[in-house]
């Protein structure tokens, strides 16, 4: 390579302008329009072609006459930053020259000193000084009292007629007060009646008095948890009913800390343990080591009317041997029973009353004017959680064979259609039921060739008016019946038969 070559290299080494790059021309200045009005009020005075003022020449001194000259400040500005009369001390000082200041004579001032302590200084105000007290001779009573315008004399005897003068009339008030306590108070004996002699209780009172041994107070608690309820004592050999939603929560307990206590009328708290419990049905029945139990004497649900007199007993509210009246309001009556923290998940064909039930309750007694029981109290219907008149019980009879069953056998098996319902139910001027959302495969209603639309208005027996009633239709028979349905479908009524089965 030549060293012209090697010139021409290095002379383009800091431009990066690729040679066949075009060369562009300068960019035009852009001028902004300026109005007239803007021009003449900014516009240079007349006869003035440029700057307002011609420069001074290189190296030329100020002109004079002319205000870049030095002037003497105003006396105004002079007495505000001058130096003080007589001082020669410069505004800048050296830094490395020596302090030749003279320290100020007498006390530190602290706000001259930044580095001086706090202190007290005199006030602006001396304080006088307290004059002392003449001195006084001391006072006697007679003076304080009397002024010494009393001779001592007097006083003497005042005190002793004031003594006498209170003798003499505490005597005579006691002398007053024994002679005179019979006109004043008067002795006054309260006196209860016992004209009731053998006239008996009223019918309530006797149904309550021979039916409280037989109903006990359930606990549970499981850690720092607890709920309360009823029992009604089934079997002299210790099988006590009550509700499936009373004791789920010892049911389902794996850490084995659940414990469940009775407790009877008399006080008596025993442990009691699970035999068997059926969620479907609300029912439990506990099992306790005592003997000599009272037994509640079972009645039937055919013997049930509405307006029946009747009495429920149980623990309402953690109170024990409460008793409430009323009548059975309604019969036949499908509630739906799924209590929170339970796995209860039940329908019942309940009996209705209006006697008072609240929380507590569940798994009382529910009895007639004879004593005997007709139901297990299990719900309440009310908006606020509160009794409003409308309880609902377990018939006696569903009572009877589900304990008699899970006393045998521990568990209990109910009869299944295979189909579940809508929950809005179909209703018109002519008829009403069911329809039907869902069959299951290989279940007696496949079988049957019920299909989903379907609206079932029968069960055997049993007209069905909603889904919950189509429950109890079905729960009413035993696994193996064979029953008839009767449903609409496409508006033509149809009947099948169908063989229940095991759920």
């Amino acid at each position: 390579m030549t060293e012209r070559s090697e010139g021409t290299i290095g002379a383009n080494r800091g431009n990066l302008r690729p040679p066949d790059a075009p060369v562009l021309g300068p960019r035009p200045v852009y001028r902004p329009h300026v109005d007239k009005h803007t021009a003449r009020a900014f516009r240079r005075p007349a006869g003035l072609s440029g700057s307002f003022a011609e420069p001074l020449p290189r190296g030329a001194g100020p002109l004079a006459g002319q205000d870049a000259q030095n002037r003497p400040p105003d006396a105004v500005l002079a007495e505000a930053f001058g130096r003080p009369e007589g001082s020669t001390e410069l505004l800048q000082r050296d830094p490395d020259a020596a302090d030749t200041s003279t320290p100020v004579a007498g006390p530190v001032d602290p706000w001259r000193d930044p580095t001086s302590a706090a202190r007290l200084g005199a006030p602006a105000v001396p304080t006088p000084k307290a004059e002392p007290l003449p001195q006084a001779h001391r006072l006697s009573a007679r003076e304080v009292l009397f002024g010494s315008r009393v001779a001592p004399k007097a006083l003497a005897l005042l005190a002793l007629v004031a003594l006498a003068v209170g003798v003499l009339g505490g005597l005579v008030g006691r002398l007053t007060a024994e002679q005179a306590s019979s006109l004043t108070s008067r002795p006054v004996t309260l006196k209860q009646t016992d004209d009731r002699g053998d006239q008996p209780h009223s019918q309530i009172a006797n149904v309550a008095n021979a039916v409280l041994p037989s109903v006990v107070s359930i606990r549970v608690t499981v850690g720092d948890n607890g709920a309360t309820g009823s029992g009604v004592v089934l079997d002299g050999q210790g099988y006590l009913a009550t509700n499936n939603h009373v004791v789920s929560m010892a049911a389902q307990d794996k850490s084995n800390r659940a414990t469940i206590q009775v407790q009877f009328s008399d006080g008596t708290k025993v442990p009691a343990n699970i035999v068997g419990r059926d969620p479907k049905t609300d029912l439990a029945v506990l099992k306790v080591d005592v003997k000599n139990l009272t037994v509640a004497k079972l009645g039937k649900s055919d013997d049930v009317q509405v307006g029946d007199e009747v009495l429920a007993i149980g623990s309402p509210l953690g109170l024990s041997k409460t008793v409430t009246s009323g009548i059975v309001s309604a019969l036949h009556r499908p509630v739906n029973l799924e209590g929170e923290g339970s796995d209860t998940k039940a329908v019942i064909d309940a009996v209705q009353t209006d006697a008072s039930i609240n929380p507590g309750n569940s798994g009382g007694a529910l009895v007639d004017m004879e004593g005997r029981l007709i139901g297990i109290n299990t719900a309440i219907r009310s908006e606020s959680g509160g009794s409003v008149g409308l309880g609902f019980a377990i018939p006696v009879d569903r009572v009877t064979s589900v304990a008699q069953t899970l006393i045998r056998d521990g568990a209990i098996h109910h009869a299944q259609l295979g189909v579940s319902a809508q929950t809005k139910n179909v209703a018109n001027e002519v008829i009403s039921g069911a329809r039907v959302a869902d069959v299951s495969p290989g279940s007696p209603a496949a079988k049957a060739g019920i299909v989903e639309g379907d609206v079932i208005v029968k069960v055997g027996d049993r007209e069905v008016t909603s889904r919950d009633e189509l429950v109890v239709a079905v729960q009413m028979h035993k696994i193996g019946d064979t029953v008839n349905v009767q449903l609409i479908r496409d508006g033509r009524r149809v009947d099948v038969t169908a063989t229940l089965e095991s759920d």
